[in-house]
């Protein structure tokens, strides 16, 4: 009997992990195995699509502003502390095995290429423990503009992000002070549709 109940509470501690893989594990609160995301691999696939660097922020804590948690470039490169960062800034969570992920990515590489002196994009590789499939999607979709990796779904605890535990993607948008001003559910198909949101969150018309 003993060591029937021991075999069932193994099967129990190691199914746990499993579900706090999915990005809409609400208050779960259990972290993967250490997730490498930045690789000798890793990095050779980065360079071979050209996906910028991450580039760290300069501003203090706002009130309203980006939490201060610090995540790793996805694919080797700086640290990022969120509330450092100040806009105009789109900010968008994705995830490797996520569709609409999928299917939006062109479009926000064609509005990174058209408007990024004006407008950054920053992704987030949303509380997903495969870095390699990550940037593989991002290889096929062309996606250059630089992202930041969550694979111990740290930002789930953030109120911030709340939006994402409904599920993916997700953008949030940020103003020159450091402000999250808007989010939004995501899904877009044009970069047309890219510009609005940012016209109708940041007050930017492009």
């Amino acid at each position: 009997m003993t060591k029937l109940l021991g075999r069932t509470l193994a099967t129990l501690l190691l199914a746990v992990p499993l579900a706090a893989c999915s990005s809409d594990a609400g208050g779960v609160d259990v972290r993967p195995p250490d997730v490498e995301v930045d690789t000798p691999a890793l990095r050779e696939v980065k360079a071979r699509i050209g996906m910028d660097d991450c580039r760290p922020g300069t501003g203090e804590p706002v009130a309203g502003g980006l939490p201060e948690v610090t995540l790793p470039c996805l694919g080797g490169g700086p640290d990022v502390e969120l509330s450092t960062l100040r806009g105009p800034m789109v900010i968008n969570l994705w995830q490797a095995n996520c569709g609409p992920c999928r299917e939006e990515m062109p479009a926000l590489e064609e509005f990174h290429q058209q408007h990024a002196e004006q407008v950054a994009v920053l992704g987030i590789d949303f509380n997903d423990v495969h870095p390699d499939g990550a940037l593989a999607l991002a290889e096929e979709t062309g996606a250059t503009y630089p992202s930041i990796a969550d694979p111990g779904g740290d930002l789930m605890a953030e109120e911030t992000f709340a939006i994402a535990r409904r599920g993916l993607p997700v953008f949030l948008f940020v103003d020159a002070d450091g402000t999250v001003v808007g989010q939004d559910s995501g899904g877009v198909a044009s970069v047309g549709e890219v510009e609005d949101l940012v016209a109708e969150h940041l007050g930017i018309d492009l």
